[in-house]
């Protein structure tokens, strides 16, 4: 949360006031938020392929986009199992004051469910557009996802980091 920093500005993340202790259980508490709202997309696009196969059109498909099917539905798996992993770091660790480990792992789980999602996103797209239109439009559909991903996730951010030199 931003507070007044003496200058009257907003001072984000924390002042310079704050303890360590305090900075760490704000950045768990940061993570945690984002962390939700991950949790949330990721779930939900699991649920929906585990249902795909159960579909009167699955059995349509040919071997490619059964195979990328598989590769999709993994993918999912795998970055549900990232973004939630900080769920059963705590559990295990809880009271056991182990907060700054627990803030660094799953620092890097949540990257690397960011990562996955964004692949898993634009593996949907390839996937749906090889099953509507043709693989050679399926692949650019896909690119175009990731590069919009890049843009907006990583592009903008370090554009604004650059452009503020506050």
């Amino acid at each position: 949360m931003a507070t007044s920093g003496a200058s009257g500005r907003p001072v984000e993340g924390g002042g310079p006031d704050e303890r360590p202790e305090e900075r760490i259980t704000r950045n768990w508490n940061e993570l945690l938020q984002e962390l939700r709202v991950l949790q949330t997309g990721v779930q939900i696009l699991t649920g929906f392929l585990l249902t795909v196969p159960f579909s009167p059109r699955f059995p349509d498909l040919n071997d490619q986009q059964k195979t990328i099917y598989l590769v999709v539905l993994v993918g999912s798996v795998i970055t549900t199992c990232l973004i939630v992993a900080p769920v059963s770091f705590h559990r295990i660790l809880f009271r056991r004051r182990q907060r700054p480990w627990l803030v660094r792992a799953s620092h890097a789980c949540a990257r690397a469910g960011l990562v996955g999602f964004a692949i898993v996103s634009a593996l949907v797209v390839l996937l749906v557009f090889d099953v509507v239109v043709s693989f050679a439009i399926a692949v650019v559909a896909a690119v175009g996802v990731l590069i919009l991903f890049l843009s907006l996730w990583v592009g903008l951010p370090l554009l604004n980091g650059r452009n503020n030199s506050d």
